[in-house]
């Protein structure tokens, strides 16, 4: 650690963050039917490679080396997604033999120390429910409620903190309007519809948890962006700005904060019907109290209105995952409004890399949705996709990752500092894993994954990690961020 280190808060929760879809494997183990990701995979062109999560990282059968490895690097706590298609196949009936093994994981987890953290819907919708509709019909919306109901009876007696969504924006707006991720339609229409009953699904699930333990610690966890106009004195690209903004932040948090949808996104999708998914009530059971808020942040975006041919940011994600399907834009009433590089530096995925970013954004949330509300806000994805090239071992030597770390935990730092309260920092991922369209092309662990052999190999990111975890400090800025363990592997 640096001499000169920035200290976190007494308590501040350590740890990192997978799901289920993404590291499990054994598709079909244990009564687990297909959900949305199983049959999109099977699209020709969905996903790069036809790659799919069949085996993925096998944690299914390996979580006990998998907690093993994480107490080994310092974790105090692990955000993990249970699958609703291994939980309730058809999405309402209990599959005992599926919910059994979450509860072995969480008694591995608290065996070892470490806090589990359950997530209980990271985008894998029984496909018996998207068969119905998925999230475009409002009834899926009371079958997650029931479905987490479910959930808190097999784990409610060992599990303290309950995150109802991950990342709605790209369930609703990637899924159901852009297509580029399950179930794969482009229908802007549905997209609006199934943001708000995801909403809806959320508010519903929160009060049967809330119901049945008011001492659990609930939460939602979304992804949220700082969208800046790339000319600020440009009309045109403060609209753009102002419309993503809409799209992609205050669609989620104005609902769940104020109890009501923004005034200037209603009127840029009156033509899409929003409305009209909206029912009495709906509103007041979304807004409901939380106990925290999950942040997962990647990058900002430089907005323009230029008609120039630049690719989309979606666009160049598709062509990076090798979609031979032309995607549709996720911001259904963005009128033109694109994401543009702005020289920085960029990882694995394409994205900007941009830790101030973050702190911009904890401090909007503290002051507009968080500070009022009372709650803490709790990092739940932060992290970054490189080429990682490992030598004979097995190791990667992953210094551009390391350093991607230490930016945004500075940043948190400097929220923290600002008077924001964020108390815990959850990396992504702990392992490599299937990365949706992208499939095994762009690794994100902090932990190598060889798919052949299934050997877990620890990066250079990954010590440097646990022992920040173990200080509960980061070095600061002119510290430097090279890892004095890159000599060590820690292969469990």
């Amino acid at each position: 650690m640096s001499s000169n280190p920035l200290p976190f808060p007494q308590g501040f929760l350590w740890g990192a963050a997978t799901a289920a879809y993404q590291i499990e494997g054994s598709a079909h183990a244990g009564g687990r039917k297909d959900s949305i990701w199983d049959t999109f995979a099977r699209v020709p062109g969905a996903v790069a490679d036809g790659h799919n999560g069949d085996v993925a990282c096998d944690h299914y059968r390996r979580y006990k080396q998998d907690v093993a490895l994480m107490k080994s690097l310092n974790m105090k706590a692990y955000r993990f997604s249970t699958s609703w298609a291994r939980c309730m196949p058809d999405g309402v009936t209990p599959n005992p033999e599926g919910i059994a093994f979450y509860s072995s994981l969480v008694d591995e987890l608290l065996a070892a120390g470490i806090t589990p953290w359950l997530t209980l819907y990271h985008w894998d919708l029984p496909q018996a429910l998207e068969d119905k509709g998925g999230w475009a019909n409002r009834d899926t919306a009371y079958r997650f409620a029931e479905y987490a109901a479910v959930m808190h009876e097999a784990l409610g007696d060992r599990v303290r903190f309950w995150t109802t969504l991950n990342e709605p924006w790209c369930s609703a707006f990637l899924g159901y309007a852009a297509g580029i991720h399950a179930p794969g339609r482009q229908e802007p229409r549905s997209a609006l519809a199934a943001a708000h009953h995801l909403l809806l699904g959320h508010g519903l699930a929160a009060r049967e948890l809330r119901r049945l333990d008011a001492d659990a610690a609930l939460g939602i966890t979304l992804n949220l962006t700082v969208a800046d106009p790339r000319d600020p004195d440009n009309d045109g690209d403060r609209d753009g700005a102002r419309r993503i903004d809409g799209q992609f932040n205050r669609i989620f948090l104005d609902p769940l904060f104020k109890g009501e949808y923004p005034a200037d996104l209603l009127a840029d999708v009156a033509h899409l019907g929003l409305d009209e998914a909206v029912q009495a009530g709906d509103l007041d059971i979304i807004s409901a109290p939380l106990d925290l808020l999950g942040v997962n942040y990647y990058h900002g975006e430089s907005v323009t209105k230029d008609p120039a041919d630049l690719p989309t940011s979606v666009e160049a994600d598709a062509a990076a995952a090798g979609e031979s399907r032309r995607p549709a834009s996720p911001f259904v009433a963005a009128d033109g409004a694109r994401s543009v590089p702005r020289g920085l530096p960029v990882t694995g995925m394409g994205w900007e890399v941009q830790p101030e970013g973050l702190r911009r954004l904890l401090n909007r949330l503290h002051a507009e949705y968080t500070g009022p509300a009372g709650i803490p806000v709790y990092i739940t994805e932060n992290g970054a996709a490189y080429p990682d090239v490992p030598d004979e071992a097995g190791f990667v030597d992953d210094q551009e990752r390391l350093a991607f770390f230490a930016a945004h935990l500075q940043a948190v730092h400097g929220a923290i500092t600002d008077g924001v309260d964020v108390r815990g920092y959850l990396a992504w991922s702990l392992l490599d894993n299937f990365e949706w369209s992208f499939g095994y092309h762009q690794r994100f662990g902090l932990v190598r994954v060889d798919y052949g052999t299934q050997e877990r190999v620890p990066k250079a990111s990954a010590l440097w990690y646990s022992a920040v975890a173990a200080a509960n400090a980061v070095p600061d800025a002119d510290s430097g961020v090279s890892s004095a363990g890159a000599g060590v592997v820690l292969s469990v």
